[in-house]
């Protein structure tokens, strides 16, 4: 079995009779837990998935994988994992043991309904809370590193990050596409920050915001009278950023007579300055920024395709804010404080209707107009600063399906009701009329974290 599809499940049960394992799941569905019985250990397969929510509740005598042989390996994988073991032969000796070993508990057969649920229920807030906390560490080491920080949960930002984080020690150019505004320039000193060249310079150069007449002295340097008003020598920013990183930013920009001289300088990895004959080695990594589409400009003949097979190496695409909707709020957020501190100015708490035209709006200048706003917000007022950004409508997206939607509203209610009761799961469970476990599931879909809310 795919080890996958028990994500689809709350509560696993192994058991070699049948009649046990589906009365099992029978109880547990009717207290609305997805429960899923199978009769041999070997047909979990290849394990349980990484950060599984749910709990295992095993035989333990079962023909060729017994149950405590099935918990050493589960627990091998994931030391935390919940492992209820079942026993029809009342061995003392063999439950102690088995606790020793890792067990979350052990019941005796025939069990008592009421005594079995109690345990599962009281198992699965445990699982949820060890959940909880990996996810708190995990989210503390990424904040705690020094250097920029990359926030969001969505899917487009998660797969941003795995392909960054699988180059980032390694020597390879860099490619990052994606529209104005989306933070291209943090994503590269993010990338310079968390590699072995931190220590090294971190050059940017904006190559659309340059005279072509100058460029090629800014990049590659000049001797002294190598030109009209070269009157000393010149460190270019290749040379300078040697043994770091260089950012060039709108590379869609340079003249085409300059990308023939790029393409050799990231091929030979070697300068020569403006006026020299002396060749400087070069241990630097590149990484190119556009936002627009290369492939586009070279069927054009405005770009080199040999320059665009070379700097894109590997390609690091930036969502743009309105593809990742379930960000902003976290984003302003961060923003929001971030200015409040700088104009030591109180936060005022963001209201669901603000929240709702937060992320119905397009966000044409993406990060930087959210970050904007987020600082006219703290400093004139919600009403002054949604007024004059993006006016009075709190309508959804009309791009939003009806699901996209019911799904909004409930992420606005729990991060509203979580924010009003600083971060306490129990008073946000009586203010929503939720249950416990369904307020977890629900916070672990939306990726929301009660720590975020405390302070």
């Amino acid at each position: 079995m795919q080890n996958q599809v028990f994500n689809q499940y709350d509560i696993l049960i192994v058991d070699d009779e049948p009649l046990i394992g589906s009365a099992l799941v029978q109880l547990f569905e009717l207290e609305s837990y997805r429960a899923l019985a199978l009769t041999d250990a070997k047909q979990i397969g290849l394990g349980l998935p990484d950060n599984w929510p749910g709990i295992v509740i095993s035989d333990v005598n079962m023909p060729d994988i017994d149950g405590l042989s099935l918990m050493r390996t589960l627990l091998a994988q994931d030391k935390d994992i919940p492992i209820i073991l079942l026993t029809g032969h009342g061995d003392i000796a063999m439950a102690v043991q088995a606790l020793k070993q890792g067990a979350y508990d052990f019941i005796e057969k025939p069990f008592n309904n009421e005594h079995m649920l109690d345990i599962a229920k009281r198992a699965l807030e445990k699982r949820a809370l060890t959940l909880e906390n990996r996810s708190l560490k995990r989210e503390l080491e990424s904040q705690s590193t020094p250097g920029p920080r990359i926030l969001g949960h969505s899917p487009g930002i998660k797969q941003m990050r795995h392909i960054i984080h699988q180059v980032i020690d390694m020597p390879a150019d860099v490619l990052i596409e994606g529209e104005t505004g989306t933070g291209k320039e943090l994503v590269a000193r993010y990338l310079h920050d968390h590699s072995p060249r931190a220590e090294a310079n971190f050059v940017a150069i904006n190559c659309g915001a340059i005279p072509e007449t100058i460029i090629e002295s800014e990049l590659f340097g000049a001797e002294s009278g190598a030109f009209t008003g070269a009157d000393k020598t010149r460190i270019g920013k290749f040379e300078y950023a040697n043994g770091g990183t260089l950012f060039l930013d709108e590379i869609e920009s340079t003249p085409l007579s300059l990308q023939v001289k790029l393409l050799r300088v990231l091929e030979d990895r070697k300068v020569e300055r403006l006026g020299s004959n002396k060749s400087i080695d070069l241990d630097i990594r590149i990484i190119a920024a556009t936002k627009v589409d290369l492939k586009g400009l070279c069927d054009t003949g405005e770009f080199r395709q040999d320059l665009l097979y070379r700097l894109n190496l590997v390609t690091v695409p930036i969502p743009a804010l309105r593809e990742r909707r379930e960000d902003i709020g976290l984003l302003f957020l961060h923003f929001a404080r971030v200015a409040s501190a700088r104009y030591h100015k109180a936060l005022i708490p963001l209201t669901t209707e603000y929240t709702a035209q937060l992320v119905s709006h397009d966000w044409p200048g993406n990060v930087r107009e959210l970050r904007n706003l987020a600082e006219r917000y703290v400093l004139l007022g919600p009403e002054a600063a949604f007024a004059t950004s993006l006016g009075q409508s709190s309508q959804l997206n009309a791009n939003m399906s009806l699901q996209q939607r019911v799904e909004f509203f409930e992420r606005l209610l729990i991060e509203e009701a979580l924010s009003n009761n600083k971060g306490s799961i129990k008073l946000t469970m009586e203010q929503l009329e939720l249950p416990r476990k369904t307020l977890y599931d629900k916070m672990q879909k939306f990726g929301l974290n009660r720590k975020t809310f405390i302070n």
